[in-house]
């Protein structure tokens, strides 16, 4: 005769947190994320990063780092691992990776929302010129100036690469691969900024022209002032719209807020 099932809760607490949230990483705002979340026992944190840096800085909580295999990988991962948020605070420019996550969060029912830091805006004094993308920007190039301030990532190098007349000066975390322009320095370093340090590599430089990509945040944000105090125009790439349907913010505690997760 078998035993009567026990009406009484089991009292063993269960082991899984309630939330497990995936950050699809890489930037300040990612690992501030983390940092909230990752003490937090109701909260699993696996940060997600694309590899493209070859010894980045990992946030606190778990770390992967690699591609998913698009959007059915990334859903794939999502189901396999109990993946109850999603939150992609990748860079403002990884219109790929954003794309991926609103498929996937299609496909499996996820929530998903987009942190994103704001965008810059011209102040008085500025001389902005403001494209949609990096083919735009090796086009205006050569009319600008001749001594270009490089600030839009190695990956996009290949863009300017036929542009033998302008110097360019290229400041990245890892050396860029081929193909690139032919007259090149490359600067390997990490920010932030500050302000007299772009103030001198301005000058130092002799630098006529600035190009950016409209990342905004404070870590690079110096280089702009350091521009605009130098009255040299700046090429600014626009960021790409969250795909729609994604609900955005640009704040860490309203990520937390929609977690349900105390501050």
């Amino acid at each position: 005769m078998s035993a009567e099932p026990d009406p009484r809760p089991d009292p063993r607490p269960d082991p899984r947190p309630a939330l497990h949230v995936l950050i699809l990483g890489g930037t300040t705002e990612a690992r501030r994320l983390a940092e909230a979340l990752a003490p937090d026992p109701s909260c699993h944190v696996t940060t997600s990063l694309a590899g493209r840096v070859a010894s980045p800085v990992l946030p606190p909580g778990e770390t992967r780092i690699g591609g998913f295999g698009g959007i059915e990988g990334l859903a794939a991962w999502i189901v396999a691992h109990d993946v109850t948020h999603v939150v992609d605070a990748t860079h403002p420019f990884a219109e790929r990776m954003s794309f991926n996550a609103a498929g996937a969060a299609a496909l499996t029912g996820v929530s998903l929302l987009a942190l994103r830091r704001p965008g810059w805006t011209p102040e008085p004094g500025d001389r902005w010129t403001c494209v949609d993308s990096l083919d735009e920007a090796a086009d205006r190039l050569p009319g600008l100036g001749s001594r270009a301030f490089l600030t839009t990532g190695r990956m996009g190098l290949h863009t300017f690469a036929h542009l033998t007349d302008t110097w360019f000066l290229v400041r990245s975390v890892d050396p860029p691969a081929a193909p690139v322009p032919p007259r090149l320095e490359v600067l390997l370093d990490r920010g932030p900024f500050t302000l007299d340090d772009e103030r001198e590599l301005i000058a130092r430089h002799r630098i006529d022209v600035l190009v950016t990509k409209d990342s905004g945040g404070s870590a690079t944000a110096p280089k702009l002032t350091a521009a605009r105090e130098a009255g040299i125009p700046v090429l600014v790439v626009r960021r790409p719209a969250v795909p729609a349907g994604v609900a955005e913010t640009g704040s860490v505690d309203a990520v937390r807020d929609w977690l349900g997760v105390s501050r």
